[in-house]
Order: structure tokens, then sequence, then C-alpha cells
């Protein structure tokens, strides 16, 4: 009898010690949770602000990346349109105007290339083509006594340049394995591989373009020799010789060419070659024994030859027989670039499984809009370029 009296007293015990045991845990149980809900909560409070200026600041970004890593639209369609340069909508055949960050770099990128874009006339379109009204014919006037009488005079005629606007594409694409990597860069990936194709695209364009589904670049005009030089072709001085400058003297046709240039148009002249043209010209020299060819005294600034900038542009031919390797002129008046300022891009999961393609496309012209602002060196005698001799 006394020993289960005493296993009860020992059970009992057993329990009690249990139970503080158990209050203590859930006491000290509590006390970590004040103490973490506190903490998160002081968290919130700091981290709020730069939560609200990302979801603010960067909807479109966001929205964006999304549609391009697994084709969810359900964000570019729940953003509204704003009153800017550029906004995001979802067009009916399913394309996607890029978002502002990303149109801005391609931009960027197109604008500092080597092509005639950077000195031509560019402007912003929102029809299919535009249109250059050109009045290049003189009114007609006569002196008369003051009782004779006046006859009529010529009328000006003004002249109608139609630039259509043609539409450039890339198709670069990327394994789905790499977008759905969150640490890969879409938006510069993708804004580099179309800048860098659609500027190796417009500026060979612009210069030789033949105006089929492209612009038309200022090399594919008629050429005729300046003393003959009329309306909608490109005059040309030639170097009298053959596939190069003449020996005796070399800087001559130079001379000629700029002056050939009307002067209204020469106070904003440019040169125009590719870099083994501006080879041969820095080693010219004059009858005193000094360069032609001058660097820019700043960085950024453009080289000068015979006192003029010097643009290099690639797509321009090399020095040979009878080319017009260097074109001298007034390119923001004589040549006009028309696009929409828009971008769209495709996204394409099926086509080349298991990779997805982005298309993109653009729509750009562009065409000699004042035959009088351009003119050409041809290294030859014999006629060059694509009109008759």
């Amino acid at each position: 009898m006394r020993d289960d009296d005493e296993l009860g007293r020992e059970i009992g015990g057993l329990m009690d010690e249990l139970g503080r045991f158990s209050a203590e845990i859930r006491t000290k149980l509590k006390a970590q949770d004040d103490r973490m809900t506190r903490l998160d909560r002081k968290t919130a409070r700091a981290a709020r602000p730069a939560l609200e200026a990302k979801a603010e600041g960067q909807p479109h970004r966001a929205a964006f990346g999304a549609y391009l890593r697994s084709g969810e639209d359900e964000g570019l369609r729940g953003l509204g349109l704003e009153g800017k340069a550029m906004s995001t909508t979802v067009a009916a055949d399913g394309g996607y105007l890029v978002d502002p960050q990303t149109a801005e770099r391609v931009r960027g990128v197109l604008g500092s290339t080597a092509s005639l874009r950077a000195v031509a006339s560019v402007v912003a379109v929102d029809a299919g083509s535009y249109d250059v009204l050109i009045d290049h014919a003189e009114p007609g006037a006569g002196w008369a006594g003051e009782t004779a009488a006046r006859t009529e005079t010529g009328t000006p005629q003004i002249d109608r340049i139609s630039i259509p606007l043609h539409e450039l594409s890339a198709l670069p694409k990327a394994s789905q394995r790499l977008l759905d990597d969150s640490a890969f860069d879409i938006e510069g990936w993708l804004a580099g591989r179309i800048a860098d194709t659609f500027a190796r695209s417009e500026a060979a364009a612009f210069v030789s373009g033949d105006g089929v589904d492209k612009p038309t670049g200022i090399l594919s005009y008629p050429q005729v020799d300046d003393d003959g030089w009329s309306w909608g072709s490109l005059g040309y001085v030639a170097t009298g010789t053959d596939g190069g400058f003449d020996p005796a003297a070399p800087v001559d046709a130079l001379i000629e060419l700029v002056y050939r240039l009307g002067a209204p148009y020469r106070a904003g002249a440019r040169f125009v070659m590719n870099s083994r043209t501006a080879g041969a010209l820095r080693k010219l020299k004059d009858a005193d024994g000094r360069f032609l060819w001058t660097d820019g005294l700043s960085a950024g600034e453009p080289a000068r030859l015979l006192g003029y900038p010097v643009l290099i542009a690639e797509d321009m031919p090399d020095i040979g027989t009878d080319a017009c390797a260097l074109a001298f002129g007034n390119f923001e008046a004589g040549y006009t670039i028309a696009e929409r300022p828009d971008l769209r891009v495709l996204r394409d999961p099926f086509s080349a499984k298991p990779h997805v393609i982005f298309y993109a496309t653009k729509r750009v012209g562009g065409a000699v809009s004042d035959f009088a602002a351009i003119k050409l060196l041809k290294f030859g005698i014999a006629w060059c370029g694509a009109g008759p001799p």
C-alpha cells in the first residue's frame, strides 16, 4: 500500500514538472513570436518607400519582361495608355510596342552609328509615306520703262518628292532556358541585337539602296557631269585620272568639288567617305607641304578636310575605276529620312522550339530631297553611276 502511494506521488510530481516546463516553453515562444512581429513591422516600414518607387516607376518594364520570358501578357493588357512620346499597348495582331526604356536604348544606338542618319534630316511620320515639297525654280522678272507694257514672266514650279516607308525587320532568338534565368538581361540583349541589325541595314540602304522595299540611297540616283547637271540627278566632278587623283595636282579636284556646291549649302556641308578613302586623303598635301586633313581639336569633334567636317560611312565605295567614292554636300537639306517612331516586337515560342523568336519590325524610308545639295567626286574620266552618261 505504501509503494502505491509513493508511486502516485512521484507521478504527480513528474506531471507538475512537465506542466511547468510546458508553460515556460509557451512563454518563451510567445516572447520570440512578439519579437519577430516587431522586427517584421520595422523592416516593412523601412522598405516601403523603395517598394512604392519600384511599383510606380517601372510597371512597363516589369510587364514587358514578363511577356518576353514567359509570354504572359496580362500585365501589358492591364496597363493604361499615357500621353507620352512612346507608350505600351497591345496590337490586334499580337504585336507589342516596346517599353519606353528599351526603345530609347535602341534609338540611342541608331543615332550614334556612322551612317547618313547622323547628318541627314530625320522626321517621324504616322502615315505610309512622307512628301517633301521643293521649290527649285526661280520666278521670272524683267525690266520695263515707266509707261512700257508689262509682259508675263515665268511662274515658279513646285516638285513633290514622296518618300515611302519600308519595313525593316530582325529575328533574333534565344533558348527558353536562357529566358527563364532571372539573372539574364533580356532588355539589354534584345536592344543590342535589334540595334546592331537595324543600324547596319539602314546605313547600307541610305548609301546604295535601290528603292525596292528599302530606302533609295544617294548613289542610286542618276549621276551626271556637273557641267550638265539638272534636277533629278546628282552632279559629279571627275579627278581626271582613272581610279585615283591627278598626280600633278591631286588637290585641284577636291577644291573644284567644294566650289561646285552652291554657297547657301556650303555653310552646313561635310564630306562623306569610308575609312580607306579617308586614309588616302589624309596623306594629301597642298603646294606648301601642309596636310589637307586636320584632326578634331577636342574629343568628339569630327576631323576636317579643307576645313569641312568629315563623316566616315563604311558603306561608301572604295577608290577605284570610275567609283564615286566621296560625297560632299549639305545632307540635312539634301537627304531626308522618314520613319515611324514605334518599334514592334512579336514573341514567337512555337516556330523554332526550344528557342523563342523575337520578330521586331520598324518602318523607315529615305530619299534625296534636294538634288542641288549633294555633289560627288568620281575617280576617273568616264561616266559613273546609276543614270545615263
